[in-house]
């Protein structure tokens, strides 16, 4: 078992300052990324604030800003924690 030294919120605040740095580097302000992506202008500065945010907005944000792979790649890539979590993906 791995022991992870982040809060739950910290790991979300993390993620939502990398978001905020693809904005940025996209040369979109918040409003108009929400007019891109169907997300509220408040959703997104809570999101850039807080870390807080919906699943589905969340992928919004990423498919207007052109990284919806980086999303939909998620757990795709999870190391097996022991022998029987393989012997149980196989049945």
């Amino acid at each position: 078992m791995n022991f992870v030294w982040e809060t739950p919120e910290e790991i979300d605040l993390a993620l939502a300052k990398r978001l905020s740095r693809i904005r940025k580097r996209r040369n979109l302000s918040q409003v108009e990324l929400s007019e891109k992506s169907n997300v509220s202008y408040g959703s997104i500065k809570r999101f850039e604030t807080s870390g807080q945010i919906s699943l589905i907005s969340l992928t919004k944000l990423c498919v207007a800003l052109d990284c919806a792979d980086e999303i939909r790649n998620l757990f795709t890539n999870v190391e097996y924690g022991s022998i029987e979590e393989v012997l149980r993906e196989r049945t």
